[in-house]
């Protein structure tokens, strides 16, 4: 297990906390599974919340991560039932978030693996890409994938032309793709922002 504690909720770009540590960012739909992959990460059930309402992360929250990283779990977008006015103001942070913050070495830019790219996905991709922000695509939920005609599927709405390598496969239950992403995380460490 790794040594993880929460650091603080920011509803607003002042609260970001001060720090030099590299920041690793959890990007997607409402309920694609960041805060999963984050616990699963630290092999910590219950650091970041769960929820299978979506729109439970309201707010950027921030985590260290041993003595090495921040962990930073941005609030999905989607299909979360919240009004405009909080759509947009969510918008507004995690944009700031993604442009300002110096720490920023790597995006995990999460998919659900049944659904694969879908227009925000693709949307957010092309923004990290404006803006030159690193990304690594992940697909989650990889065990509701029961058939092979299932996993046929996956594959195919998972495959993106433009993408550099398919995205990592990633199951929070029996931890599949932990290895993986932590090697992703690990050479962008002493990568300039």
């Amino acid at each position: 297990m790794i040594a993880a504690e929460f650091i603080i909720g920011a509803e607003t770009p002042e609260l970001f906390p001060a720090s030099r540590l590299p920041e690793v960012a959890f990007l997607g739909r409402s309920n694609v599974g960041k805060s999963s992959l984050l616990n699963r990460l630290v092999d910590r059930k219950g650091l970041a919340r769960i929820s299978s309402k979506p729109g439970c992360t309201q707010a950027i929250q921030f985590y260290r991560v041993g003595s090495d990283w921040n962990f930073v779990d941005l609030p999905g977008y989607g299909y979360a039932k919240v009004s405009r006015e909080q759509s947009s103001q969510w918008k507004h942070l995690i944009e700031a978030y993604l442009r300002e913050r110096t720490q920023l070495r790597l995006c995990l830019l999460l998919l659900d693996a049944r659904r694969g790219w879908m227009e925000s996905d693709l949307e957010l991709k092309q923004w990290l890409e404006h803006w030159e922000k690193p990304y690594l695509a992940v697909a989650t939920k990889v065990d509701k994938l029961k058939t092979q005609r299932e996993r046929a599927q996956s594959k195919a709405a998972l495959a993106e032309p433009e993408l550099s390598q398919e995205p990592l496969a990633f199951s929070a239950v029996p931890g599949q793709g932990v290895r993986e992403i932590w090697q992703a995380i690990t050479k962008t460490k002493n990568n300039n922002p």
